[in-house]
């Protein structure tokens, strides 16, 4: 088992889940400073943190799998081949957990989720994508490779990876420079104009662009409006993205 499971980290998670239902996520799970929500295809936790904290408005990369000893061992199997990742199982402030590190030192956790399918209420045609940005994409891309992920082709390929998860979900790798980072985004397989206008009717600020493979919605970010989040934390997007899915990918 592999589902795609960023965990965000926002003083404002009200505002966030006013987005995620409009986007078509549902709420499975609600213990106070931590929110869980579908999609048609992964899975996104909100954890509510201090407003100016350090961590206000990042993402976090995050995996569930079915059994943490079988995946480590699994993970850990196939790194042997590679020399590129290492899995260890870890005791976290939230319990038992797998750290997953990559060769550029970035790493993210895999948790133990339920093998249950995602909730009917959310929207089938989107798609959860934890977005992996390294200086060395090669590397990265081994490791998600290493943990089950599998490839995915897409067209605009140089120095680019994208990979689906066996549960739901995308996991993309994507080249940048600087220390090596984590991002939210979404896919869309369905109307992208429909559900343009869905977002819009629930007073969302949404806007589109035509891109080189197809179109994309972005959404203002409730971390990033115009106040001094972006200042503590540079690398909060002032927009969430939505991309449309073409199937030529």
């Amino acid at each position: 088992m592999l589902r795609v499971r960023p965990v965000h980290f926002t003083s404002r998670p009200d505002s966030w889940e006013q987005l995620l239902r409009a986007l078509g996520l549902a709420k499975t799970v609600d213990h106070g400073p931590w929110r869980e929500f579908d999609a048609g295809s992964g899975r996104l936790a909100l954890h509510l943190t201090d407003a100016g904290a350090t961590d206000e408005g990042t993402t976090a990369l995050g995996v569930e799998v079915g059994d943490l000893a079988e995946f480590a061992r699994r993970t850990a199997l196939a790194a042997a081949e590679s020399g590129n990742t290492v899995a260890e199982l870890i005791a976290a402030d939230h319990g038992e957990s797998c750290r997953i590190t990559g060769r550029d030192g970035f790493s993210f956790l895999a948790d133990k989720g339920a093998r249950e399918p995602n909730s009917a209420d959310a929207d089938p045609a989107l798609t959860v994508v934890g977005v992996w940005f390294t200086a060395d994409p090669g590397a990265a891309a081994v490791t998600l490779q290493d943990i089950g992920a599998r490839f995915r082709p897409v067209p605009d390929a140089d120095e680019t990876a994208d990979f689906t998860a066996k549960n739901g979900g995308v996991l993309m790798v994507r080249p940048a420079s600087g220390a090596p980072r984590s991002g939210l985004g979404f896919e869309y397989d369905g109307d992208l104009g429909a559900l343009r206008d869905r977002l819009a009717a629930a007073g969302l600020d949404v806007s589109e662009t035509e891109e080189a493979f197809g179109r994309t919605l972005h959404l203002a970010n409730p971390d990033a409006d115009g106040t001094a989040a972006t200042t503590r934390a540079p690398h909060v997007p002032p927009t969430l993205w939505i991309s449309q899915r073409l199937s030529a990918q």
